[in-house]
């Protein structure tokens, strides 16, 4: 492992989504044991921490992210002694640690909520939000409120009351007004960092505070349940938190449009780090894309905090498909819905990405299976989802949830010796771990040579970013006295800067000329 204090202002951080990353038992499903098992990869790869989705107790009402049971595993992906297992083992191949942990919501099997609806008098029902309904004899929901993943907010108790789920209806929201929550919350963590965790991703982080009053969402009025400036107290607990521990990193997912908002949850005394959405999002246009990294780095430095850089994550359209399509921004909307995909052009951008994005200042997220090409598997019939956007939204997140490919020339591709739990397509026959080793040309490759030169490179550790100047459609820049990246996206070759030797390239080179879609790493 890296030995600074500040390991996440600028590591390589690998998420696994469990179900799909490697199955030992045959039952179909990822565990932590099939983890254990191809730990060498990410050894291999050069990652410096791992990210791993909730694997904790639960229903799966939605993949995981409704917990009955913070402090264990569920048994689908091991136990807990595995976990231990795996941090520690994770720790001796030099890498680092970060669980997921779900604080605006727990699983309606969570001991609290079956408490709280069991009985109205129970203390836990003051650990949610119930409510009267509206209207003679209470018939109509007390907010006309819409979910996350649409549809309504409010479901009817056996007693009559209403509890508020900003999700599903399996997900009922905490109350975190009530210092009973606060504390539980704050003892997982230490549970967490007591068994050599590094780091706590933190889902939905400006969604936990809800308005008492209950108002209705008006344009123009402050918003009932996202971003409520008291959520900084919340955060600021947790800090403390981890600031009993050497060297441990709080991250928030938080999807807020104003970068001044933003930037407050990553003062000095809150989180350590926040993921990058804008990029996230961003076309593949090179004004916008140079716009998004300007507005991002002078956010994050005018605080002291580290940008964060992510291409793709469990629930947005992967990438490869994204930068293949005409709109190549991203939106849940725009998934599934039948617009052509360029797989050979989303493809060579993905490589030019993954350049970009290893090369900025700051933090670094691969999404599993980024890393060998893969692309959105849009053929899942939809019987085989289980995404519940699906049934309230009229999408899908299950197709960049699909099994990883590891051997062979069929599916299962050695992910399992049973049924995945979802249908790989069968061209990922050459996008296999296997098919992909030791070939310069591949996409699995070329992410070893990135991030194998990011950490021989002093100037991507601390070098200062500055801009040169680039033809029409080109982002180029330095890092450091001796590196530079140059990504072309234009619609046609330009001549490379002379007198450089080039270090990595995504594509192949045209001589002195750099093609379109292509980037470039050079020694300066």
């Amino acid at each position: 492992m890296a030995d600074h204090k500040t390991w996440w202002r600028d590591a390589v951080i690998y998420q696994i989504y469990p179900r799909s990353f490697a199955d030992a038992d045959g039952d179909g499903v990822g565990d932590i044991d099939g983890i254990r098992a191809r730990l060498g990869h990410l050894r291999d790869l050069g990652v410096d921490a791992i990210w791993m989705s909730p694997w904790y107790p639960s229903p799966m009402a939605d993949a995981g992210y409704d917990v009955a049971d913070f402090r264990d595993i569920d048994p689908a992906f091991g136990t807990l002694a595995g976990a231990e297992a795996l941090i520690e083992e994770a720790h001796e191949a030099g890498i680092r640690m970060i669980v997921d942990i779900v604080p605006n919501h727990v699983s309606s099997e969570h001991p609290w909520f079956k408490a709280a609806i069991a009985s109205p008098g129970a203390k836990e029902r003051d650990y949610f939000w119930f409510r009267p309904g509206r209207g003679a004899g209470g018939e109509l929901m007390p907010t006309d409120w819409r979910g996350e993943f649409g549809g309504t907010t409010w479901t009817r108790a056996p007693d009559g009351e209403w509890y508020l789920h900003l999700f599903t209806p399996e997900q009922p929201d905490l109350n975190w007004e009530h210092p009973d929550v606060r504390a539980e919350f704050e003892d997982i963590l230490r549970f967490w960092f007591d068994r050599g965790v590094d780091g706590i991703r933190i889902d939905s982080a400006a969604l936990l505070l809800k308005d008492p009053a209950l108002p209705e969402v008006t344009d123009g009025a402050p918003h009932p349940f996202h971003d409520l400036d008291g959520i900084h107290d919340v955060y600021r607990g947790w800090r403390r938190v981890a600031d009993e521990y050497d060297s441990r990193a709080l991250i928030g997912e938080v999807w807020m449009p104003e970068v001044e908002r933003f930037t407050k949850y990553l003062r000095p005394d809150e989180l350590h780090a926040a993921f990058n959405f804008d990029f996230l999002g961003c076309a593949w246009d090179p004004a916008l894309m140079r716009a998004c990294i300007d507005r991002t780095l002078h956010a994050h430095e005018a605080i002291g905090a580290p940008a964060t850089w992510v291409l793709s994550n469990h629930d947005v359209t992967r990438h490869v498909t994204r930068y293949g399509r005409a709109d190549t921004t991203f939106s849940f909307d725009n998934n599934l819905d039948g617009t052509p995909v360029d797989l050979e052009l989303g493809t060579r951008r993905a490589r030019a990405a993954a350049l970009l994005s290893l090369s900025l200042p700051g933090a670094t997220y691969v999404y599993q299976g980024e890393e060998l090409g893969l692309w959105e598997n849009e053929s899942i019939p939809p019987e085989r989802f289980q995404d519940p956007m699906w049934g309230r939204r009229g999408h899908s997140r299950d197709g960049a949830r699909v099994p990883l490919p590891w051997t062979g020339d069929e599916a299962p591709f050695g992910f399992t010796t049973g049924e995945p739990w979802l249908p790989q397509p069968a061209e990922w026959k050459d996008r296999t771990v296997q098919a992909q080793t030791g070939d310069p040309s591949s996409m699995l490759e070329l992410y070893r040579a990135a991030i194998r030169l990011r950490r021989a490179e002093e100037g991507l550790h601390q070098g200062t970013m500055a801009w040169l100047e680039a033809a029409p459609g080109v982002l180029a820049y330095t890092r450091g006295q001796s590196f530079a990246c140059v990504l072309n996206m234009s619609g046609a070759a330009v001549p490379l800067p002379p007198h450089r030797t080039c270090l990595l390239a995504s594509g192949p080179l045209d001589g002195s000329s750099l093609p379109p879609d292509t980037a470039v790493w050079l020694r300066m």
